[in-house]
């Protein structure tokens, strides 16, 4: 079976920025809480990130969840690789591991 054609879409956008944060609403006008708490920590390690709307285009909505194998947005990723929602972030913003991840991957602020 072939994969969705949104999968390229989406590869495209990993491959294109070292952050990307599928969520809820945009980055200036987040609309959950969970997604605006993600982007609040990005904010917070002034790190630049791509914010993808998934209410902007179901497609895109629903092919995140089936790439990721995750059923939740937001769902983040830092150089390509899942890192996962808004619980994960939040506690490992908290504990400092996802300032390392963004440092072992080369990812500095803006």
């Amino acid at each position: 079976m072939s994969e969705p054609e949104i999968f390229a879409t989406i590869r495209s956008d990993l491959a294109n920025n070292d952050v990307v944060l599928y969520m809820k609403g945009t980055a200036v006008f987040p609309q959950c809480g969970f997604s605006a708490a993600v982007v609040q920590v990005l904010n917070s390690l002034d790190v630049t990130f791509k914010s993808v709307n998934v209410l902007d285009d179901e497609e895109i909505r629903q092919g995140i969840k089936q790439f990721a194998n995750w059923p939740t947005i937001p769902q983040l990723y830092i150089k390509g690789e899942f890192i996962g929602g808004c619980d994960i972030i939040r506690e490992m913003y908290t504990s400092g591991e996802l300032q390392q991840i963004m440092a072992d991957k080369g990812v500095k602020a803006a």
